[in-house]
């Protein structure tokens, strides 16, 4: 048969007189959205086989429809689901159904079954269906009458003994085959996909460096290694000479600088502070605002930048490389102190590329770590892809216990902190969307998932607009305390409402290792005269978060997290966490998620559940 594949010289000829451009991708970040396959298994022998197809296929339908409805990317992108072609019953069928999902990109697979296979058998095309690398689980029926389950514990002890992770689901009641997949199957499966597809998604992308370590924050150390083998990403590290050097020779979209600042002037109160300042209020703002494109540019790319008409147009030199940007996924500004002694902070590059809307309306939210704390990155990058909302960075600033408070205020906060608060704050780079109880915008929205809650979002324009307007209101940009930052800078600052559950997490560099620290707990609301105190001796100028685990004191969680940052996600995501953790093979050092919630692979209870142990022995997802 003849290669219709095969490259002449003719096609090298003309690719070497095509010119360089700006391909123009369909997401803003270049790579295949993530795919998961859906696996149906039975068992081969005449008879039993054709007795198993259609309820068979009935199950690979509610898995197929009940993730193809439910995940989607930050962006609103859904996951894609793909099918093997046949029920897979031996190594033959497994191997056709490798064939298909590598030409599919598929990252994860689910394994369904009702009925008895030949579970070790499976594994024996190309290692079985997938690789090393994919994330598998299997879902097996618990009925009496056909043997899904039996299936299950044999196909789960083979990939057990094989070092394969893999996540095991199984309803602890026996299940009717009618109907809707029960409750605790769904969410099984609904946890699996999401943090499948959140693995994916950041892998052969990038985290974009720009500049060093701030003011010796180990945090700030971006490790090349770590990001490589847990995350499967790279690193893109830029000086911050680049920025100032593009702001100066004018490289940034001119007419987009201008919609922003009429933005930022109509939609926020901005106090400029008073007495003799680096910068003229407007020129303050522009300046911001002008560093906050270039970031964004940076990590993301912009085709008007190699448009040589527009450039004309708007007085800079087009330049195709310089367009590209890093294809990063996430990202860290060092600001402090080399670029902050000399120009404004990026608190409001920050806070807006953090946010969900900024002058061209409602979009995902971007992840740039202040103080470029590539650790806190990786959480809010993790949160992010889990839930599709923004993530708060945050400084731990100040664990306020009740009697310290009622020592500085004389008030008494016991009803609402019994056991203490963290003042969570920072130099005015959180997200604007921690201004409001985005639970509270959606009638019945407290009983929802964070998941839901972004679902909701991104469906409903009048819902976006409401946030929008609540957080601009909410928010007073406010010029930099110079003591802190001589080249000034604009800072956000608002109170975080109370009620609002909210989980904290931070990644930790012990050695060569990767840990995470997962808190679930909830903001609460001060007194406005003991609120106000707390913010005069401290920072008024910068957000400020009032928060407290739960099940355990302020103290202890301000003794036991690492460093002095953390991140913070709208929603009780810390089951999610762990599974995701478990994937890439990250241990979590300490956590409050309820044990029924936990979501690990089978593999982990043969190290008696230890966390640590099990991540040892397989080291880490890509490394």
């Amino acid at each position: 048969m003849k290669r219709t594949d095969r490259l002449t010289r003719a096609d090298f000829n003309a690719r070497a007189h095509l010119g360089r451009g700006f391909v123009v991708s369909e997401r803003a970040l270049v790579g295949a959205v993530p795919t998961i396959a859906i696996t149906p298994v039975a068992d081969g022998r005449t008879g039993a086989y054709e007795s198993n197809v259609q309820d068979t296929w009935r199950m690979v339908q509610k898995v197929y429809d009940l993730i193809t409805n439910e995940v989607t990317l930050p962006d609103g992108t859904p996951v894609r689901v793909v099918v093997a072609p046949e029920i897979v019953y031996g190594p033959r069928s497994g191997a056709i159904a490798q064939e298909y999902y590598a030409g599919q990109g598929v990252s994860a697979n689910i394994w369904v079954s009702r009925s008895w296979a030949y579970s070790d058998e499976l594994m024996s095309a190309c290692m079985g269906v997938g690789s090393s690398e994919w994330q598998q689980a299997a879902y097996g029926l618990n009925q009496t009458d056909r043997p899904g389950a039996v299936w299950l514990k044999a196909f789960t002890a083979a990939m057990d003994e094989k070092k394969r992770p893999i996540f095991s689901i199984y309803n602890p009641d026996l299940e009717s085959e009618t109907g809707l997949l029960p409750p605790y199957v769904e969410e099984r499966i609904l946890r699996f996909a999401r943090c499948a597809a959140a693995a994916a998604e950041m892998r052969g992308k990038n985290y974009l460096s720009v500049g060093n370590v701030s003011m010796g924050i180990i945090g700030s150390d971006v490790r090349r290694n770590l990001m490589q083998q847990y995350l499967g990403m790279g690193t893109v590290s830029f000086d911050m000479v680049g920025v100032r050097g593009r702001i100066d020779k004018g490289f940034y979209d001119h007419e987009e600088l201008e919609q922003a600042f009429k933005f930022m002037k109509k939609r926020f109160k901005i106090l400029y502070g008073k007495g003799k300042r680096p910068y003229s209020n407007d020129e303050l703002l522009r300046e911001c605002l002008a560093m906050t494109l270039v970031v964004r540019d940076l990590m993301i790319g912009n085709a008007k930048l190699a448009d040589s008409s527009v450039g004309k147009r708007q007085g800079f030199q087009a330049d195709v490389e310089w367009a590209q940007g890093a294809n990063a996924i996430a990202a860290g500004t060092q600001g402090q102190r080399q670029w902050t002694d000399l120009y404004p902070n990026y608190d409001l590059t920050e806070s807006l590329l953090c946010s969900s809307f900024d002058w061209n309306g409602y979009r995902a939210p971007m992840i740039v770590a202040t103080e470029n704390d590539s650790k806190n990155a990786i959480g809010m990058l993790v949160a992010l892809l889990l839930t599709g909302m923004p993530q708060m960075f945050a400084d731990i600033r100040t664990n306020w216990t009740p009697a310290s408070v009622k020592k500085a205020t004389g008030k008494d906060v016991k009803r609402v902190a019994p056991d203490g608060f963290i003042d969570k704050r920072n130099s005015g780079a959180g997200a604007l969307d921690y201004a409001v109880d985005v639970f509270a915008l959606l009638r019945g929205g407290k009983k929802m998932s964070v998941q839901e809650v972004a679902a909701s979002l991104r469906k409903d324009g009048k819902l976006q607009q409401k946030l929008m307007d609540k957080a601009c209101k909410g928010t007073t940009y406010m010029a930099a305390i110079l003591e802190y930052f001589p080249g000034d800078g604009l800072s956000s600052h608002y109170r975080s409402p109370g009620g609002i559950p909210m989980t904290a997490y931070r990644y930790n560099a012990v050695g060569e290792l990767l840990t995470c620290s997962v808190i679930e707990g909830q903001t609460i609301d001060l007194p406005k005269d003991v609120a106000d105190r707390i913010s005069a001796v401290t920072n008024e100028t910068w957000p400020e978060t009032y928060w407290v685990p739960r099940d355990m004191s302020s103290f202890e969680y301000m003794s036991r997290i690492g460093p002095n940052h953390d991140a913070n996600s709208f929603g009780l995501i810390g089951a999610d966490m762990l599974t995701l953790n478990a994937m890439l093979r990250v241990p979590v050092d300490m956590h409050n998620v309820p044990s029924d919630q936990i979501f690990r692979p089978t593999l982990w209870d043969r190290f008696g559940g230890d966390d640590f142990r099990a991540c040892q022995t397989l080291g880490p997802l890509y490394g």
